[in-house]
């Protein structure tokens, strides 16, 4: 079988969210399947899913992340200034995104949970689980916890949203 060109294949358009509780920690949940199955301790991540045909990001986004975590209690604080892309790694490409994508092109959004703790729910009535857990983390945590190829992304958006984040 051929390997696939990934500068044949476009980027998905993407929304991710840094779900943050008052004290500036960020929410994370660990993944059911691994895109990368060599880093499967590191399997942890933000909510972030696809912008439909027609959606605005920010309607995405609140979307995406009640359909992953059962939060609707939110404040939008932020968004990114720019669309950040990542590639998938060479092994993934043709096999995630149903293969149809080389990487992800998202807009950040950082959110601040007004809800409490018991809203979360990892499986909303009618959606896809995606997480088996959840925590909340300091930000220096993070990048620890995910996988290598979307380090450079989480290093920008955490970056960019500092100002909302505990220190």
């Amino acid at each position: 079988m051929a390997s696939i060109d990934p500068d044949s294949l476009p980027y998905r358009p993407c929304v991710g969210i840094v779900l943050l509780n008052e004290m500036g920690q960020i929410w994370v949940g660990r993944r059911f399947e691994d895109l990368v199955q060599m880093e499967v301790q590191k399997r942890w991540q933000m909510p972030q899913g696809g912008i439909d045909k027609g959606e605005e990001a920010e309607t995405a986004a609140l979307r995406e992340l009640y359909e992953e975590t059962g939060v609707s209690s939110v404040k939008i604080l932020a968004q990114s200034q720019d669309w950040i892309k990542y590639d998938l790694p060479a092994e993934a490409v043709g096999k995630a995104l149903k293969g149809k994508y080389r990487g992800q092109q998202q807009k950040w959004f950082a959110m601040r949970f007004t809800g409490r703790d018991d809203e979360i729910n990892l499986k909303p009535d009618g959606h896809k689980q995606e997480f088996d857990a959840w925590r909340w983390v300091d930000p220096g945590e993070v990048l620890d916890l995910i996988v290598g190829f979307k380090r450079p992304t989480y290093e920008v958006i955490l970056r960019e949203f500092r100002e909302f984040l505990a220190s």
